[in-house]
């Protein structure tokens, strides 16, 4: 399956979730139901995927987590916010970075169409 068909999928999948619940729940739920809606589209999804730092060729362990990493490749930073911050986008691209996967997305699902609440980035993706 190729990375944008993964990424369609996990919108879909986004979109499913925010027209059932809507805005206002808090980001924990979303994630859970998100990944229900992934298993339900047959995509493999972790949640909470521990992310080391790589630092001066040591591994740090300091507690980040990837929210959602789908098919191994895309990475997904849920956040249920009034405004999306450069440091949400900032904090994605990080993850992106350390974790070395082509393709994050940054949802957000505090707002009243879902459309508005999603941001893609790429990290060195080929396709």
């Amino acid at each position: 399956m190729k990375i944008n068909e993964i990424s369609g999928k996990v919108v879909d999948a986004a979109l499913s979730v925010h027209t059932a619940l809507g805005p206002g729940l808090l980001e924990s739920a979303y994630e859970a139901c998100l990944l229900h809606e992934l298993a339900k589209r047959k995509l493999r999804a972790k949640a909470q995927v521990p992310l080391p730092i790589l630092y001066d060729g040591v591994r740090i362990d300091v507690a980040y987590r990837i929210d959602l990493l789908v098919e191994n490749v895309v990475v997904v930073e849920l956040k249920a916010v009034d405004q999306v911050l450069p440091l949400h986008e900032a904090q994605l691209i990080s993850y992106l970075k350390l974790s070395g996967k082509p393709l994050g997305l940054l949802i957000n699902f505090n707002v009243r169409r879902l459309q508005h609440g999603i941001k893609r980035f790429a990290n060195n993706l080929e396709e």
